[in-house]
Protein backbone atom coordinates (compact mmCIF):
# COMPACT_ATOMS: atom_id res chain seq x y z
CA UNK A 1 0.00 0.00 0.00
CA UNK A 2 1.96 2.99 -1.25
CA UNK A 3 -0.35 5.60 0.22
CA UNK A 4 -3.34 5.55 2.54
CA UNK A 5 -6.33 5.82 0.25
CA UNK A 6 -9.71 4.38 -0.65
CA UNK A 7 -9.25 0.78 -1.68
CA UNK A 8 -11.33 -1.41 -3.97
CA UNK A 9 -11.58 -5.21 -3.95
CA UNK A 10 -8.92 -6.97 -6.03
CA UNK A 11 -11.43 -9.41 -7.42
CA UNK A 12 -15.11 -9.32 -8.38
CA UNK A 13 -17.60 -9.70 -5.57
CA UNK A 14 -20.14 -12.51 -5.89
CA UNK A 15 -23.89 -11.98 -6.07
CA UNK A 16 -24.12 -12.31 -2.27
CA UNK A 17 -24.29 -9.08 -0.23
CA UNK A 18 -21.04 -7.06 -0.26
CA UNK A 19 -18.89 -7.80 2.80
CA UNK A 20 -18.81 -4.13 3.77
CA UNK A 21 -16.73 -0.97 4.12
CA UNK A 22 -13.79 -0.87 6.53
CA UNK A 23 -11.93 2.16 7.86
CA UNK A 24 -8.42 0.96 8.72
CA UNK A 25 -6.31 3.18 11.03
CA UNK A 26 -2.60 2.62 11.74
CA UNK A 27 0.36 4.99 11.81
CA UNK A 28 2.62 2.36 10.20
CA UNK A 29 2.03 2.35 6.41
CA UNK A 30 3.47 -1.17 6.10
CA UNK A 31 0.98 -2.56 8.63
CA UNK A 32 -1.78 -0.59 6.96
CA UNK A 33 -0.99 -2.10 3.57
CA UNK A 34 -0.70 -5.64 4.96
CA UNK A 35 -4.05 -5.48 6.75
CA UNK A 36 -5.73 -3.82 3.78
CA UNK A 37 -4.50 -6.57 1.48
CA UNK A 38 -5.84 -9.26 3.83
CA UNK A 39 -9.28 -7.66 4.01
CA UNK A 40 -9.49 -6.77 0.32
CA UNK A 41 -8.72 -10.37 -0.57
CA UNK A 42 -12.05 -11.42 0.97
CA UNK A 43 -13.96 -8.60 -0.72
CA UNK A 44 -14.01 -5.69 1.73
CA UNK A 45 -13.75 -2.11 0.53
CA UNK A 46 -10.96 -0.64 2.66
CA UNK A 47 -9.97 2.95 3.28
CA UNK A 48 -6.67 3.32 5.10
CA UNK A 49 -5.51 6.35 7.10
CA UNK A 50 -2.38 6.90 9.20
CA UNK A 51 -3.78 8.87 12.15
CA UNK A 52 -6.76 9.24 14.44
CA UNK A 53 -7.34 12.77 13.14
CA UNK A 54 -7.46 11.50 9.55
CA UNK A 55 -9.89 8.78 10.66
CA UNK A 56 -12.20 11.38 12.22
CA UNK A 57 -12.14 13.32 8.97
CA UNK A 58 -12.92 10.17 6.96
CA UNK A 59 -15.85 9.35 9.24
CA UNK A 60 -17.24 12.82 8.68
CA UNK A 61 -17.14 12.33 4.90
CA UNK A 62 -18.28 8.73 4.43
CA UNK A 63 -20.06 5.83 6.08
CA UNK A 64 -18.39 2.60 7.18
CA UNK A 65 -19.48 -0.74 8.61
CA UNK A 66 -16.51 -1.09 10.95
CA UNK A 67 -13.43 0.78 12.14
CA UNK A 68 -10.24 -1.20 12.78
CA UNK A 69 -7.75 0.97 14.66
CA UNK A 70 -4.32 0.72 16.21
CA UNK A 71 -4.16 1.93 19.82
CA UNK A 72 -0.76 3.56 20.08
CA UNK A 73 -0.60 6.45 17.60
CA UNK A 74 0.70 10.00 17.90
CA UNK A 75 -1.91 12.68 18.46
CA UNK A 76 -5.37 11.16 18.60
CA UNK A 77 -4.70 7.56 19.66
CA UNK A 78 -7.00 4.58 19.19
CA UNK A 79 -8.79 4.91 22.55
CA UNK A 80 -9.40 8.63 22.02
CA UNK A 81 -10.70 7.85 18.53
CA UNK A 82 -13.01 5.20 19.98
CA UNK A 83 -14.35 7.72 22.52
CA UNK A 84 -15.01 10.30 19.81
CA UNK A 85 -16.85 7.71 17.70
CA UNK A 86 -19.05 6.76 20.65
CA UNK A 87 -19.94 10.42 21.21
CA UNK A 88 -21.63 10.53 17.81
CA UNK A 89 -22.46 6.94 16.84
CA UNK A 90 -23.40 4.21 19.29
CA UNK A 91 -23.85 1.63 16.51
CA UNK A 92 -20.57 1.71 14.58
CA UNK A 93 -18.46 -1.32 15.62
CA UNK A 94 -14.81 -0.69 16.47
CA UNK A 95 -12.07 -3.34 16.56
CA UNK A 96 -8.88 -2.24 18.34
CA UNK A 97 -5.52 -3.78 17.58
CA UNK A 98 -2.14 -3.25 19.24
CA UNK A 99 1.40 -4.52 19.32
CA UNK A 100 1.80 -3.52 22.98
CA UNK A 101 -1.11 -5.07 24.88
CA UNK A 102 -1.84 -3.66 28.32
CA UNK A 103 -4.62 -4.22 30.83
CA UNK A 104 -5.49 -0.53 31.07
CA UNK A 105 -5.99 -0.14 27.32
CA UNK A 106 -8.00 -3.38 27.14
CA UNK A 107 -10.31 -2.15 29.91
CA UNK A 108 -10.66 1.26 28.27
CA UNK A 109 -11.47 -0.37 24.94
CA UNK A 110 -14.23 -2.48 26.48
CA UNK A 111 -15.62 0.43 28.49
CA UNK A 112 -16.03 2.48 25.35
CA UNK A 113 -17.65 -0.27 23.34
CA UNK A 114 -14.90 -1.90 21.29
CA UNK A 115 -16.23 -5.26 20.16
CA UNK A 116 -12.81 -6.96 19.98
CA UNK A 117 -9.22 -6.41 21.11
CA UNK A 118 -6.60 -8.00 18.87
CA UNK A 119 -2.85 -8.39 19.39
CA UNK A 120 -0.35 -7.78 16.57
CA UNK A 121 0.37 -9.81 14.62
CA UNK A 122 -3.14 -11.28 14.68
CA UNK A 123 -3.34 -15.06 14.21
CA UNK A 124 -4.26 -16.17 10.68
CA UNK A 125 -7.94 -15.59 10.02
CA UNK A 126 -8.60 -13.63 13.21
CA UNK A 127 -8.70 -10.20 11.56
CA UNK A 128 -11.12 -11.40 8.89
CA UNK A 129 -13.30 -13.07 11.55
CA UNK A 130 -13.35 -9.96 13.75
CA UNK A 131 -14.29 -7.75 10.81
CA UNK A 132 -16.97 -10.18 9.62
CA UNK A 133 -18.50 -10.23 13.10
CA UNK A 134 -18.39 -6.44 13.28
CA UNK A 135 -20.01 -5.97 9.87
CA UNK A 136 -22.78 -8.43 10.75
CA UNK A 137 -23.36 -6.59 14.01
CA UNK A 138 -23.53 -3.24 12.26
CA UNK A 139 -26.04 -4.46 9.71
CA UNK A 140 -28.20 -5.89 12.47
CA UNK A 141 -27.99 -2.55 14.27
CA UNK A 142 -29.12 -0.78 11.10
CA UNK A 143 -32.04 -3.17 10.74
CA UNK A 144 -32.95 -2.52 14.34
CA UNK A 145 -32.78 1.23 13.75
CA UNK A 146 -35.10 0.82 10.77
CA UNK A 147 -37.47 -1.24 12.92
CA UNK A 148 -37.53 1.52 15.53
CA UNK A 149 -38.26 4.09 12.85
CA UNK A 150 -41.12 1.96 11.56
CA UNK A 151 -42.49 1.55 15.08
CA UNK A 152 -42.26 5.28 15.61
CA UNK A 153 -44.16 5.85 12.38
CA UNK A 154 -46.74 3.23 13.39
CA UNK A 155 -47.20 4.96 16.73
CA UNK A 156 -47.62 8.33 15.06
CA UNK A 157 -51.36 7.76 14.97
CA UNK A 158 -51.36 8.48 18.74
CA UNK A 159 -50.45 12.13 18.15
CA UNK A 160 -54.14 13.02 18.06
CA UNK A 161 -55.07 11.00 21.16
CA UNK A 162 -56.56 13.21 23.85
CA UNK A 163 -56.69 12.67 27.60
CA UNK A 164 -60.22 11.26 27.52
CA UNK A 165 -59.28 8.65 24.92
CA UNK A 166 -56.19 7.61 26.86
CA UNK A 167 -58.23 7.46 30.07
CA UNK A 168 -60.66 5.11 28.32
CA UNK A 169 -57.75 2.97 27.12
CA UNK A 170 -56.20 2.80 30.58
CA UNK A 171 -59.56 1.73 32.00
CA UNK A 172 -59.49 -1.28 29.69
CA UNK A 173 -55.91 -2.40 30.34
CA UNK A 174 -55.13 -6.06 30.80
CA UNK A 175 -51.91 -8.04 31.00
CA UNK A 176 -50.81 -10.83 28.71
CA UNK A 177 -48.06 -13.20 29.86
CA UNK A 178 -45.48 -15.13 27.86
CA UNK A 179 -43.35 -17.86 29.47
CA UNK A 180 -39.56 -18.01 29.54
CA UNK A 181 -38.30 -21.58 29.74
CA UNK A 182 -35.12 -23.28 30.84
CA UNK A 183 -34.55 -25.83 28.11
CA UNK A 184 -32.12 -28.10 29.98
CA UNK A 185 -34.70 -28.89 32.67
CA UNK A 186 -37.89 -28.27 30.62
CA UNK A 187 -39.13 -25.95 33.35
CA UNK A 188 -40.75 -22.51 33.42
CA UNK A 189 -38.19 -19.92 34.49
CA UNK A 190 -40.64 -17.02 34.53
CA UNK A 191 -43.21 -14.99 32.62
CA UNK A 192 -42.95 -11.62 30.91
CA UNK A 193 -45.88 -9.29 31.61
CA UNK A 194 -47.02 -7.48 28.45
CA UNK A 195 -49.53 -4.63 28.54
CA UNK A 196 -52.62 -4.66 26.34
CA UNK A 197 -55.90 -2.70 26.15
CA UNK A 198 -59.32 -3.59 24.81
CA UNK A 199 -59.77 -0.04 23.54
CA UNK A 200 -60.55 -0.10 19.78
CA UNK A 201 -58.00 2.55 18.72
CA UNK A 202 -55.41 2.68 21.53
CA UNK A 203 -54.96 -1.01 22.25
CA UNK A 204 -51.46 -1.98 21.08
CA UNK A 205 -48.53 -1.59 23.48
CA UNK A 206 -46.80 0.97 21.22
CA UNK A 207 -50.00 3.01 21.01
CA UNK A 208 -50.59 2.91 24.77
CA UNK A 209 -47.03 3.85 25.67
CA UNK A 210 -46.79 6.43 22.88
CA UNK A 211 -49.96 8.20 23.98
CA UNK A 212 -48.97 8.10 27.66
CA UNK A 213 -45.56 9.55 26.77
CA UNK A 214 -47.04 12.37 24.68
CA UNK A 215 -49.61 13.27 27.33
CA UNK A 216 -47.21 13.07 30.28
CA UNK A 217 -49.00 10.11 31.86
CA UNK A 218 -46.26 7.48 31.88
CA UNK A 219 -46.16 7.36 35.73
CA UNK A 220 -49.89 6.61 35.79
CA UNK A 221 -49.48 3.88 33.18
CA UNK A 222 -46.53 2.34 35.04
CA UNK A 223 -48.43 2.29 38.32
CA UNK A 224 -51.49 0.69 36.69
CA UNK A 225 -49.34 -2.03 35.15
CA UNK A 226 -47.58 -2.83 38.42
CA UNK A 227 -50.86 -2.97 40.33
CA UNK A 228 -52.34 -5.42 37.83
CA UNK A 229 -49.22 -7.58 37.85
CA UNK A 230 -49.32 -7.85 41.66
CA UNK A 231 -52.96 -8.93 41.51
CA UNK A 232 -52.37 -11.39 38.66
CA UNK A 233 -49.41 -13.11 40.29
CA UNK A 234 -50.81 -13.65 43.79
CA UNK A 235 -51.34 -17.37 43.17
CA UNK A 236 -48.31 -17.98 40.96
CA UNK A 237 -45.76 -20.40 42.51
CA UNK A 238 -43.11 -18.34 44.32
CA UNK A 239 -40.20 -19.87 42.43
CA UNK A 240 -41.47 -18.44 39.13
CA UNK A 241 -40.17 -14.95 38.33
CA UNK A 242 -42.13 -12.25 36.56
CA UNK A 243 -40.50 -9.79 34.13
CA UNK A 244 -42.10 -6.34 34.25
CA UNK A 245 -41.15 -3.81 31.58
CA UNK A 246 -39.85 -0.52 32.95
CA UNK A 247 -39.66 2.64 30.87
CA UNK A 248 -36.58 4.71 31.81
CA UNK A 249 -38.86 7.47 33.11
CA UNK A 250 -40.20 4.98 35.68
CA UNK A 251 -36.80 5.22 37.35
CA UNK A 252 -37.87 8.67 38.54
CA UNK A 253 -40.90 7.22 40.36
CA UNK A 254 -40.04 7.07 44.06
CA UNK A 255 -43.02 4.76 44.53
CA UNK A 256 -40.84 1.93 43.22
CA UNK A 257 -38.65 2.37 46.30
CA UNK A 258 -41.54 2.57 48.78
CA UNK A 259 -41.15 -0.45 51.11
CA UNK A 260 -44.89 -0.35 51.84
CA UNK A 261 -45.85 -0.67 48.18
CA UNK A 262 -47.37 -4.10 47.36
CA UNK A 263 -45.09 -4.28 44.32
CA UNK A 264 -41.96 -3.56 46.37
CA UNK A 265 -43.09 -5.93 49.14
CA UNK A 266 -42.80 -8.73 46.59
CA UNK A 267 -39.63 -7.41 44.95
CA UNK A 268 -37.88 -10.78 45.12
CA UNK A 269 -40.34 -12.14 42.58
CA UNK A 270 -40.08 -9.33 40.06
CA UNK A 271 -37.41 -8.73 37.43
CA UNK A 272 -37.51 -5.17 36.15
CA UNK A 273 -36.78 -5.21 32.42
CA UNK A 274 -35.50 -1.83 31.30
CA UNK A 275 -36.71 -0.96 27.81
CA UNK A 276 -36.15 2.05 25.54
CA UNK A 277 -32.57 2.39 26.77
CA UNK A 278 -31.96 5.11 24.20
CA UNK A 279 -33.79 7.38 26.68
CA UNK A 280 -31.58 6.47 29.65
CA UNK A 281 -29.29 9.44 29.00
CA UNK A 282 -32.22 11.68 29.93
CA UNK A 283 -32.45 10.17 33.43
CA UNK A 284 -30.21 11.79 36.08
CA UNK A 285 -28.01 9.20 37.80
CA UNK A 286 -29.75 6.30 36.04
CA UNK A 287 -27.12 3.85 37.26
CA UNK A 288 -27.60 4.97 40.87
CA UNK A 289 -31.37 4.63 40.60
CA UNK A 290 -31.00 1.14 39.19
CA UNK A 291 -28.70 0.34 42.12
CA UNK A 292 -31.37 1.54 44.57
CA UNK A 293 -33.91 -0.79 42.97
CA UNK A 294 -31.48 -3.66 43.34
CA UNK A 295 -31.05 -2.83 47.04
CA UNK A 296 -34.84 -3.09 47.39
CA UNK A 297 -34.62 -6.69 46.19
CA UNK A 298 -35.51 -6.30 42.53
CA UNK A 299 -33.44 -8.02 39.87
CA UNK A 300 -32.63 -6.08 36.70
CA UNK A 301 -32.87 -7.19 33.09
CA UNK A 302 -32.10 -5.33 29.89
CA UNK A 303 -33.33 -6.24 26.44
CA UNK A 304 -32.14 -6.18 22.83
CA UNK A 305 -28.53 -7.20 23.42
CA UNK A 306 -26.75 -7.10 20.08
CA UNK A 307 -28.98 -4.46 18.52
CA UNK A 308 -27.20 -1.17 18.04
CA UNK A 309 -27.43 0.82 21.27
CA UNK A 310 -27.44 -2.42 23.25
CA UNK A 311 -23.70 -3.06 23.32
CA UNK A 312 -22.13 -5.12 26.08
CA UNK A 313 -20.27 -2.04 27.32
CA UNK A 314 -23.43 0.02 27.72
CA UNK A 315 -25.26 -2.90 29.31
CA UNK A 316 -22.43 -3.52 31.78
CA UNK A 317 -22.89 0.03 33.08
CA UNK A 318 -26.27 -1.02 34.48
CA UNK A 319 -24.86 -4.24 35.96
CA UNK A 320 -27.99 -6.27 35.15
CA UNK A 321 -28.69 -9.76 36.40
CA UNK A 322 -30.19 -10.85 33.08
CA UNK A 323 -29.80 -9.71 29.47
CA UNK A 324 -32.03 -10.60 26.56
CA UNK A 325 -30.50 -11.46 23.22
CA UNK A 326 -32.22 -9.45 20.50
CA UNK A 327 -34.47 -11.51 18.26
CA UNK A 328 -32.69 -10.17 15.16
CA UNK A 329 -29.72 -12.32 16.21
CA UNK A 330 -31.94 -15.33 16.90
CA UNK A 331 -33.77 -15.25 13.58
CA UNK A 332 -32.41 -17.92 11.22
CA UNK A 333 -29.28 -18.34 13.36
CA UNK A 334 -29.02 -21.98 12.27
CA UNK A 335 -28.34 -20.95 8.66
CA UNK A 336 -26.00 -17.99 9.18
CA UNK A 337 -22.53 -18.96 10.44
CA UNK A 338 -21.42 -15.38 11.09
CA UNK A 339 -24.51 -14.72 13.17
CA UNK A 340 -23.97 -17.97 15.08
CA UNK A 341 -20.36 -17.00 15.84
CA UNK A 342 -21.52 -13.59 17.03
CA UNK A 343 -24.13 -15.13 19.33
CA UNK A 344 -21.56 -17.59 20.70
CA UNK A 345 -19.21 -14.70 21.45
CA UNK A 346 -21.98 -12.71 23.17
CA UNK A 347 -23.03 -15.71 25.27
CA UNK A 348 -19.43 -16.28 26.35
CA UNK A 349 -18.96 -12.60 27.25
CA UNK A 350 -22.18 -12.57 29.27
CA UNK A 351 -21.08 -15.60 31.23
CA UNK A 352 -17.73 -13.96 31.97
CA UNK A 353 -19.55 -10.90 33.32
CA UNK A 354 -21.96 -13.01 35.37
CA UNK A 355 -25.11 -12.22 33.37
CA UNK A 356 -27.78 -14.79 32.65
CA UNK A 357 -28.86 -14.58 29.01
CA UNK A 358 -32.29 -15.15 27.48
CA UNK A 359 -32.75 -15.73 23.75
CA UNK A 360 -35.88 -13.85 22.63
CA UNK A 361 -38.08 -14.54 19.64
CA UNK A 362 -37.43 -18.27 19.19
CA UNK A 363 -39.93 -19.33 16.56
CA UNK A 364 -38.92 -22.79 15.34
CA UNK A 365 -37.15 -25.98 16.35
CA UNK A 366 -34.10 -25.28 14.16
CA UNK A 367 -33.47 -21.96 15.90
CA UNK A 368 -33.95 -23.59 19.29
CA UNK A 369 -31.51 -26.41 18.56
CA UNK A 370 -28.88 -24.00 17.20
CA UNK A 371 -29.17 -21.84 20.31
CA UNK A 372 -28.86 -24.85 22.59
CA UNK A 373 -25.69 -25.88 20.74
CA UNK A 374 -24.33 -22.34 21.14
CA UNK A 375 -25.00 -22.41 24.87
CA UNK A 376 -28.34 -20.61 25.35
CA UNK A 377 -30.47 -22.36 27.96
CA UNK A 378 -33.08 -19.70 28.75
CA UNK A 379 -35.46 -19.00 25.86
CA UNK A 380 -38.66 -17.17 25.02
CA UNK A 381 -40.74 -17.16 21.86
CA UNK A 382 -43.72 -18.34 19.88
CA UNK A 383 -42.24 -21.84 19.60
CA UNK A 384 -43.05 -22.34 23.29
CA UNK A 385 -46.12 -20.11 23.74
CA UNK A 386 -47.64 -16.88 22.51
CA UNK A 387 -48.52 -14.09 24.96
CA UNK A 388 -51.97 -14.70 26.41
CA UNK A 389 -54.19 -13.88 29.36
CA UNK A 390 -53.41 -15.93 32.43
CA UNK A 391 -50.18 -17.90 32.46
CA UNK A 392 -50.02 -20.14 29.37
CA UNK A 393 -48.23 -23.46 29.66
CA UNK A 394 -45.27 -23.73 27.29
CA UNK A 395 -44.80 -26.52 24.73
CA UNK A 396 -41.39 -28.21 24.86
Amino acid sequence: MTAPDTRSPNQPVSSSPAPGRVLLVDDDPRVLETFARVLERVGYVVQGVVSGAAASAALARATFDVVVTDIRMPGLDGIALLKSIRDTDSDLPVVVITGAPALDTAIAAVEHGAIQYLIKPPPPGSLETAVARAVARHRLAMLRRQDLERLTAAAADTTGVDDDTLTASLAQLWMAYQPLIRWSTKEIYGYEALVRSRHPTVGRPDQIVGAAEQLGRLPELGLSIRQMVVQNTENLPPEISVFVNLHPSDLLDDGLLDPASPFTLHSGRFILEITERAHLDDIPDARGRVGSLRLCGFRIAVDDLGAGHAGLASISQLEPDIVKLDMSLVRNVQNEPIKARLVRSIVGSCREMGFEIVAEGVENVAERDALVDIGCDLMQGYLFARPAAGFPEPKY
